[in-house]
């Protein structure tokens, strides 16, 4: 796209400075422009063409960076950015790599936080406001928040606390009438109740916090909302503007719904379709527009060439979906007899194989608690009280929003909730919604059993034994990533692939050498958890692997290589660890009696890590003189935040490679 009023917007300036009655061309540019840009980039297209004219008449009104605009989740963002320096990254698919899915400060002065997660607007805006005031300052702060992420516990906290503190405030409500999926929850109703009366029927959910309140019923229209911004501009209290946009507005099925009473249908929110290595490092849900020729059938988005995996000519579905979709289909088969079985997702439900379909099936069997994170813990823990068995599925980083109730609610509680762990360990994922830091969390949680299964048979005999009577407390089970998926499509390494019925594999010739796998103890006692001990898949010596989650098919390439050496060749000990949670301490004593050097690999951060912890235990038992003394080499993670880096370049920093595993066994062996 070349020329046009967009190319002349180079920031706000230039957006006052524009005569009034080019406004609304300029909004149908920015939508062509947003239309184009999916097609060929992908990202979250839905939120953004409803919020074209609100976000022109927010920089007509505003003065950014002085005035400070808070978006939330800031996926919205897109136009944002394109009118404040940033047009040509959308309009040059060549530079479409130059800005992120969400804000950032560090891309630009315009963008208050990096903002991934949602329902934080207000509270960050509180936090702005009152600093202003404090200061003396009378700049204005802006929270633009969608009544998909009202739902989230933070945002009620920021209503309250705005009503408070008083001062100059503008909270704009983006009611589009959808969360990622369907709005879900009781405060619905009175906000639909509010746009059928404009706005103002009872109960106002704002009104009731005390703060005031304006409802602007047609939000894309840009001059209203420009006169909308202008009346609430210079209030010297908190207001919320409530807005009634339409999500996914100038894409052809939603044009074509113009008369439909229910918006929610004209675009498709939920990802079902769309393969997961296509939403690159988007959050979870959400409009997103493939990266092919788009068509629209049926009210949803599918692109030509990427089409449902379940067709014969479609690529195979990712891991999120694959063992998400099998997960799901599992616990189905036991609805019928079981009625305390009960699938809990806080939104996001299509990325993880949470499918409509199973939603629509499953009945009271599933509950989407909005974007809830904090709440579907508390809540799934006290399913699990009453008796229950509740399992909830997010991603690794939308649980780290819910620390506290993992630790209280659930842990502390010993209920039997089982977690499901999407999108956890290392990916090119950007910086808010990295799964790097799932296991030192999970891993440090009291009583949480944390599973990581390295295939799709011991995912489901885990997803069983979490959710059947045989279990007491609380489970996480760690999602396979594709680099399990990959290894199992391609059929792994025959020669270290135990066969799953054999019970104990011999490290050593003594009878303290022989190590249990599967359910079946040292001493041939059954254990409560089955996956307690570390399961060994290849009996060497000299070195052991022990390759956690989705580092298990490194392990095996690790382990072929060192065999292949011909001027050094070492049959290397492979290990399953399965779990996380625990040390396994029978069988860490047993590798030191003919091993050397122990070797850990984990996708996620070192420090606080698990290899960390294979490490002290050996350090801590070499305290005792009648032991030999054993080397560790942890592999892993550094503490940082990465955005946008790809998986390999990611192994290469971290040294994850079979080329530098193999060098640094070596090289420690020499020593």
């Amino acid at each position: 796209m070349s020329g046009g009023i967009l190319h002349t917007i180079h920031g706000p300036a230039d957006l006052h400075a524009l005569d009034a009655a080019r406004l609304p061309e300029l909004c149908a540019e920015i939508r062509r422009a947003l239309i184009a840009y999916g097609h060929h980039h992908g990202g979250h297209i839905g939120s953004n063409l409803g919020m074209v004219e609100a976000t022109v008449a927010l920089h007509r009104v505003f003065d950014s960076p002085r005035d400070r605009i808070v978006f939330d989740v800031s996926h919205q963002s897109y136009v944002h950015k394109m009118l404040t320096g940033r047009a040509d990254a959308y309009l040059d698919p060549d530079r479409n790599d130059e800005v992120t899915g969400f804000t950032n400060p560090d891309e630009s002065e315009h963008d208050q936080f990096v903002l991934g997660h949602t329902g934080t607007s207000i509270s960050l805006a509180c936090g702005l406001a009152k600093t202003r005031d404090m200061n003396g300052g009378n700049e204005h702060v802006i929270a633009v928040i969608g009544d998909g992420s009202l739902s989230s516990a933070i945002a009620f906290e920021g209503l309250n606390n705005a009503a408070a503190q008083g001062g100059n405030l503008i909270i704009v409500f983006n009611d589009n009438e959808m969360s990622i999926a369907e709005d879900q929850g009781g405060m619905y109703g009175p906000l639909a109740r509010l746009r059928e009366s404009g706005g103002i029927a009872e109960p106002n959910i704002f009104k009731a916090f005390g703060l005031d309140y304006r409802y602007v019923e047609d939000g894309n229209d840009v001059a209203a909302l420009v006169d909308a911004f202008a009346e609430v501009r210079d209030l010297d209290h908190p207001v919320v503007v409530h807005i009634h946009t339409r999500k996914g507005l100038g894409l052809p099925v939603a044009d074509d719904a113009a008369d439909a009473t229910d918006t929610s249908a004209s675009i498709d929110v939920d990802n079902d379709d769309l393969p997961d290595d296509r939403t690159g490092d988007l959050a979870d849900g959400d409009a997103v527009v493939a990266a092919e020729d788009l068509a629209i059938t049926e009210g949803r988005c599918e692109a030509n060439h990427w089409q449902n995996p379940d067709s014969a000519a479609g690529r195979p579905l990712g891991a999120r979906k694959h063992y998400g979709q099998l997960a799901m289909a599992a616990l189905e088969s036991r609805f019928e007899t079981e009625p305390g079985l009960v699938v809990i997702s806080p939104a996001t439900p299509g990325s993880n194989g949470i499918t409509r379909a199973f939603r629509a099936r499953a009945g009271k069997h599933y509950v989407d608690t909005g974007i809830t994170e904090e709440h579907a813990v508390a809540f799934a823990s006290g399913i699990a009280r009453a008796g229950g068995r509740p399992v909830l599925a997010t991603s690794a980083t939308f649980f780290q929003r819910t620390f506290d109730q993992l630790q209280q609610e659930l842990s502390l509680n010993h209920t039997p909730a089982t977690l499901l762990d999407f999108g956890g360990g290392l990916s090119g994922a950007d910086n808010t919604h990295s799964g790097a830091f799932d296991i030192a969390m999970f891993g440090n949680v009291p009583g949480l059993t944390c599973l990581a299964p390295t295939s799709e048979h011991a995912f489901l005999d885990m997803l069983a034994w979490s959710t059947g009577a045989g279990n007491d407390g609380p489970v996480v089970i760690r999602v396979p990533g594709d680099t399990i998926l990959n290894a199992e499509r391609a059929g792994g390494f025959p020669r270290y692939r135990q066969d799953d019925e054999k019970t104990v594999v011999a490290v050593t010739g003594t009878a303290t050498g022989v190590i249990a796998t599967g359910n079946t103890s040292v001493d041939g006692t059954v254990s409560p958890n089955p996956w307690n001990r570390y399961h060994i898949t290849h009996a060497g010596s000299d070195v052991a692997i022990l390759a956690l989650g989705n580092e298990y098919p490194l392990g095996e390439r690790i382990v072929a290589a060192l065999a292949a050496d011909h001027d050094a060749p070492i049959d290397a000990t492979l290990i399953d660890p399965q779990q996380f949670s625990v040390i396994d301490d029978e069988t860490l004593a047993a590798l030191a009696a003919n091993h050397r050097l122990a070797v850990t690999l984990e996708d996620g951060q070192l420090e606080g890590g698990w290899g960390e912890k294979i490490t002290a235990w050996y350090a801590n038992r070499a305290s005792s003189p009648d032991t030999a003394p054993m080397r560790v080499l942890n592999f892993g993670a550094a503490k940082e935040f990465t955005d946008r880096v790809p998986l390999a370049e990611l192994n290469d920093r971290y040294g994850l490679t079979v080329a530098n595993v193999t060098a640094r066994i070596h090289s420690s062996l020499d020593r």
